[in-house]
């Protein structure tokens, strides 16, 4: 077996990795175990649920807007038509256009982080969905990504609203900050998706609906939290 650099000995005696803690006390180690990166490195929280993805009325899948927002800088694509250009560069859009844009994903271009669109758009991004799809760039009425306030949604993302999905193994993965944030910072972001998930559970859903909550930084080992504390 592979022996533990001096940095991993470090990382590991600053808390027992069998041990769950609260929210606020696994916010302030994942920040301090993080802190061996050389780069502000993503802070991830996952949560597992009690729930069967495969079923239709157990999908959980919804948006939260984090109070601190993720601290990325979000590229937000604004496919609309002429009429709604100027209020996409009022909101900050990063891209705007529609039928160069459209051009350049069919041809592999998926350089940004979200696409906001308007419903008259959609038709023609249906035949991208073989490209955008296994990305998660589709737009979707649900997420707010096809609508037409497009200027509301642009300043949305931007200020730190996601959207999440269950994955197949019945895990919510999500980024809540960065290990530049303060604790309380991270604690806030993941208490206000923690608290959305518990809004959003099936009714389908029977047993135990939280199974696990851990907080990671990026190539660094999870912090669980204790599912009481939250």
């Amino acid at each position: 077996m592979a022996k533990s650099s001096k940095k991993q000995k470090e990382i590991f005696q600053k808390y027992d990795r069998t041990k769950s803690y609260t929210l606020d006390r696994a916010s302030k180690l994942v920040k301090e175990i993080s802190a061996h990166s050389h780069f502000d490195v993503s802070i991830d929280i996952a949560v597992r649920l009690g729930v069967d993805p495969r079923k239709a009325n157990q999908m959980v899948r919804g948006v939260v807007k984090l109070p601190h927002g993720t601290g990325k800088d979000i590229r937000v694509l604004a496919l609309v038509g002429p009429d709604k250009e100027a209020e996409a560069k009022e909101a900050d859009a990063d891209y705007i256009g529609s039928d160069e844009y459209l051009a350049k994903i069919s041809e592999g271009w998926t350089d940004v982080d979200v696409i906001i669109t308007t419903p008259m758009m959609m038709s023609k991004l249906g035949r991208l969905g073989k490209i955008l799809g296994p990305r998660g760039l589709m737009p979707n009425p649900k997420s707010g990504t096809v609508t037409m306030e497009i200027g509301k949604a642009v300043q949305e993302v931007k200020s730190g609203k996601i959207d999440f999905k269950v994955d197949r193994y019945g895990i919510v993965h999500a980024s809540v900050g960065k290990a530049s944030f303060a604790p309380e910072k991270l604690a806030d972001n993941s208490l206000e998706l923690i608290q959305t998930l518990n809004r959003l559970k099936p009714s389908a859903a029977k047993g135990t609906y939280m199974k696990s909550i851990s907080l990671s930084g990026t190539m660094s080992p999870g912090v669980q939290v204790d599912i009481k504390s939250v």
